[in-house]
C-alpha cells in the first residue's frame, strides 16, 4: 500500500509545488535511489521493462528514481524538467492481466523519461496503457499480487490525478491539493477519460444510464479497497493538507504521521497510518514504508528530499538536486536480497528494526538525534551554491550513517521499557532470519 499527496502553490507557505509519497511494500524489499542521465537512443532500439519491452524514443530525460530492487520501473520519481510522479495500487472490477503488460512502476518511469510536463506525462501513460496494457505480478516474495494503478502527476505549474481500471482510465486536474491512498477517488467530476469508460459500465450493468456514472462507485472492488484501509489514510492526508500555509516541514511530518503520539506498531490490524509499519496481520504483512520522497518545486530551483530508507519516522530527509553525479553512491551492493551493511538502505534497516523492539522509547531517541540534523540540511539547502550541491548531498548521507551507527550501538545496550506483543515480535524475528540480520 502507498500514500501520495500534492499541495499546489495556492495553499503552500512559500508558493511552491509540494509533492510527496510513501512507498509501502514488503518489509525486506530493498528500494534503490538511482540517478539516470539524459540519453539519446538509436532508431529501432527497445526499452526492456519489468516484463515486456517497448519501442524506445529518440531521447530520454535525466531521472531520479526510487525503484524496488527487482523491478525496472519506479515507485516514485522526478525528471530534469521538474515532473514528479507517484503511483498507487488500486483494486477494481476489471480483470487483471497476469502475464505481460507494463507495471504501474514501468508506466511511471517511462512517462518521466519521455515527457517534460505533467499533462504530457499523463498522455504518455494513457497511450502506453492503450498499446501495451498493464499487468504482471506486483509482489516481491508474494508472486500472486495483481492490481491496477492510480497516479498523481505534478510539475511546477499544475498537477493531475489519473486513475485506471484495466485499459480504461479517467483523469482530473487538481485544485489546491489532493491525496491518493490505494482506492479510486474520482467520481462524476473529471476532465478527461477513455472513450469507452462509461459505455463499459453500461454494458456490464453497473449503471442504468449515463447520468448515474460515478467512476469509483462503478469500478472499485469494494472488498480489497476496504481491506486496504485506504479511506482512513486518505482522510488523514486530506486533513493534514487542509491546514493553512502548508510547508516543506509539514510535508516531512505528513509522511511520518502515525495518527497520534501514543502510536505503537504492534497494536493494530489494518494499515490505517500514513507512515506504514508492517505487522503480523494479513492486512499489514506487505505494508512497510520502504522509501519516502518529497519534491519541492519552486520557480528558481527544484529540490528533492529522499530518505533512501524504510520508515521515514526513523530516518532523515536529505536534499538532492539534478546535475552531474548528484548521488554519493549507487546504493547497490553485493547482496541486495539480504542484509549488507555496505548498502545504505540495509544499513539503516538495522537501526529501524532495533527501534521496533521498544518503539515509543527508541523512536523518541532517534528523533532527538535526527531532527537537529534534518533542520541543518533544511537551512543549508536554502543557500547552498550550485557547485556545492552534490557535496552537501554526500555529506547528508554520510552523517546520517554515522549517527545511525551511534544509535544502533546505544540501542543494543538500552533497557527495554515496553516489549512488543508476541505476534509482532514473531513476525519481525522471521523477517530478520530471512535476510540474515542478527540483532543483539
Amino acid at each position: 500500500m502507498c500514500d501520495t499527496f500534492v499541495a499546489l502553490p495556492s495553499v503552500t507557505q512559500d508558493g511552491s509545488m509540494l509533492f510527496g509519497k510513501n512507498s509501502d511494500r514488503e518489509a525486506s524489499e530493498v528500494q534503490l535511489l538511482e540517478y539516470h542521465p539524459e540519453c539519446r537512443h538509436d532508431p529501432g532500439e527497445m526499452e526492456k521493462c519489468t516484463y515486456i519491452s517497448v519501442p524506445q524514443v529518440e531521447e530520454t530525460h535525466a531521472v531520479l528514481l526510487s525503484r524496488p530492487c527487482w523491478m525496472w520501473g519506479a515507485e516514485i520519481g522526478a525528471n530534469d524538467r521538474g515532473v514528479v510522479i507517484g503511483n498507487e495500487a488500486v483494486f477494481t472490477k476489471m480483470p487483471y492481466e497476469k502475464e505481460g503488460g507494463l507495471t504501474g512502476m514501468d508506466l511511471l518511469r517511462l512517462a518521466l523519461e519521455r515527457r517534460s510536463t505533467a499533462r504530457g506525462a499523463l498522455e504518455t501513460i494513457t497511450e502506453l496503457l492503450e498499446k501495451h496494457g498493464q499487468g504482471g505480478n506486483g509482489g516481491y516474495h508474494n508472486k500472486a499480487f495483481y492490481y491496477h494503478n492510480s497516479f498523481l502527476i505534478a510539475d511546477p505549474n499544475e498537477a493531475w490525478v489519473l486513475e485506471t481500471a484495466g485499459h480504461l482510465w479517467v483523469a482530473k486536474k487538481v485544485e489546491d491539493y489532493y491525496a491518493i491512498s490505494n482506492g479510486l477517488t474520482i467520481g462524476s467530476d473529471f476532465d478527461l477519460m477513455h472513450e469507452d469508460l462509461i459505455y463499459t459500465a453500461l454494458e456490464k450493468g453497473w449503471i442504468k444510464k449515463k447520468a448515474d456514472f460515478h467512476f469509483a462507485n462503478c469500478y472499485s472492488d469494494t472488498f480489497y479497497t476496504k481491506f486496504s484501509a485506504c479511506s482512513a489514510r486518505q482522510s488523514r492526508a486530506q486533513q493534514m493538507l487542509r491546514q493553512k500555509s502548508y510547508s516543506l516541514t509539514d510535508a516531512f511530518a505528513h509522511l511520518r504521521d502515525h495518527g497520534s503520539e501514543s502510536y505503537r506498531p504492534d497494536t493494530h490490524f489494518l494499515m490505517e497510518q500514513v507512515c506504514a509499519h508492517a505487522g503480523a496481520s494479513p492486512a499489514r504483512q506487505a505494508s512497510q514504508t520502504t522509501a519516502s520522497f518529497v519534491a519541492h518545486l519552486k520557480p528558481e530551483v527544484n529540490t528533492y528530499w529522499a530518505t533512501a530508507t524504510s520508515s521515514p519516522c526513523s530516518s532523515i530527509f536529505k536534499p538532492i538536486w539534478f546535475g552531474d553525479d548528484p548521488l554519493p553512491t549507487s546504493f547497490v551492493g553485493e547482496h541486495i536480497d539480504r542484509f549488507d551493511e555496505d548498502i545504505f538502505w540495509w544499513h539503516h534497516e538495522e537501526l529501524h528494526r532495533q527501534m521496533l523492539g521498544d518503539f515509543q522509547h527508541r523512536h523518541a531517541l532517534v528523533r532527538k538525534e535526527f531532527d537537529g540534523l534534518e533542520q541543518r540540511w533544511l537551512k543549508t539547502a536554502e543557500t547552498v551554491k550550485v557547485k556545492d550541491r552534490a557535496a552537501l548531498t554526500a555529506e547528508a548521507f554520510s552523517l546520517e550513517r554515522e549517527f545511525a551507527d551511534v544509535l544502533i550501538a546505544m540501542m543494543e545496550t538500552e533497557t527495554v521499557h515496553k516489549k512488543p506483543r508476541f505476534p509482532y515480535r514473531r513476525f519481525w524475528n522471521k523477517q530478520n532470519k530471512l535476510v540474515e540480520l542478527n540483532l543483539k
